[in-house]
């Protein structure tokens, strides 16, 4: 199967083409680069052939021949959107679904979208299904609600899109992210050994691991259609379900001499919990192999063996928004969020 796969260079798309190439899938990746710069470690000997393209400049010459596109390539986590809201909906919704339509008329049959747990927002009842109705709280979370919304009318017997709602991701990953809240506990735990929440860390988050996101999306693509045709799935494990609280004391257990302390109620009222029943009882060969405990010792183990440094950790190219900030700051990319021309 020839597979597109957008966001090659970030977070989960430098994770993901292995896979699919160990599998015998031939890859060919998008991504615009602006995240080149967070290399954390050589953790793969196999990459994908890269387009260096933005999303709204994919053409349909591009798209043709391929037979799956998994679509990640979007500006990732709730500050970077608010960053530029209007240049979010460009990329996130618009751009997404104007890749969709030129997947399906360029006959490409599989089409599956990276989506988030975020769309539940706050959350009144108890663990929320994809049956449950959204409630998105950010310009991100919003874009990941429309794209779903407009997406689905393009289905046919030839275009079956899946929409995957992702846990909040952790875990290790070449292009390292530490701005989300595993990964970034766990930074602070080796370079300050002090975890010092601002509030009390009662609000409900679901994790998944970065591989078993990746391990989602090749299950989706080599299912038989019928099974992930139109499709919403939570990805993730109902076992994952944490309070950040409790992420926090894993990761204080895990770091020898962490020290561990909470504030009052945040400003924050996201609280979710979610029940990934459906992927795993139907998608052939999905389970999670990870949880938050095995996800801190993995990045212990990581930061011992690279020797991290303060610096690295706080470096711009492992946050979105610090990096994004510099290369408009350095007029490296224009208002539009395109690379500048000068």
């Amino acid at each position: 199967m020839k597979i597109l796969v957008t966001g090659t260079e970030g977070y989960l798309g430098s994770l993901l083409p292995p896979l699919f190439i160990e599998r015998g899938h031939e890859v060919i990746g998008v991504d615009t680069g602006f995240y080149k710069v967070g290399w954390l470690y050589n953790g793969t000997q196999i990459t994908a052939k890269t387009l260096n393209k933005d999303i709204r400049h994919i053409t349909l010459e591009d798209v043709q021949g391929v037979d799956a596109i998994v679509h990640m390539a979007e500006l990732s986590n709730d500050p970077t959107g608010q960053l530029a809201p209007h240049i979010t909906y460009e990329i996130n919704h618009k751009g997404s679904v104007r890749l969709a339509e030129l997947a399906k008329k360029a006959g490409v049959r599989r089409f599956v979208y990276m989506s988030s747990c975020s769309v539940y927002g706050v959350a009144t009842e108890g663990d929320v299904t994809e049956e449950s109705p959204v409630n998105p709280q950010t310009a991100y979370a919003e874009c990941k609600t429309l794209v779903e919304r407009d997406v689905k009318p393009l289905t046919d017997d030839n275009f079956s899109p899946t929409f995957m709602r992702n846990a909040t991701a952790f875990g290790a990953s070449p292009r390292m992210r530490f701005d989300i809240v595993l990964n970034n506990l766990a930074g602070l735990a080796w370079t300050t050994k002090e975890i010092k929440m601002t509030s009390d860390g009662t609000p409900w988050r679901p994790l998944v691991h970065a591989l078993d996101i990746c391990k989602a999306i090749v299950c989706t693509v080599e299912a038989p259609r019928d099974i992930v045709h139109n499709q919403i799935f939570n990805v993730g494990d109902t076992e994952n379900n944490y309070r950040v609280k409790e992420v926090a004391e894993i990761i204080a257990e895990v770091f020898p001499g962490c020290k561990l302390s909470f504030g009052n109620q945040g400003a924050d009222n996201r609280s979710y919990r979610v029940s990934f029943e459906k992927i795993n009882t139907v998608l052939p060969g999905f389970k999670c192999d990870w949880n938050a405990q095995l996800g801190a010792q993995q990045l212990y183990d990581l930061f011992s063996q690279i020797d991290m440094t303060e610096d690295v950790f706080l470096h711009r190219g492992f946050t979105r928004l610090k990096q994004l900030e510099y290369l408009i700051r350095t007029q490296q990319i224009d208002k539009d969020f395109f690379w500048s021309k000068k």
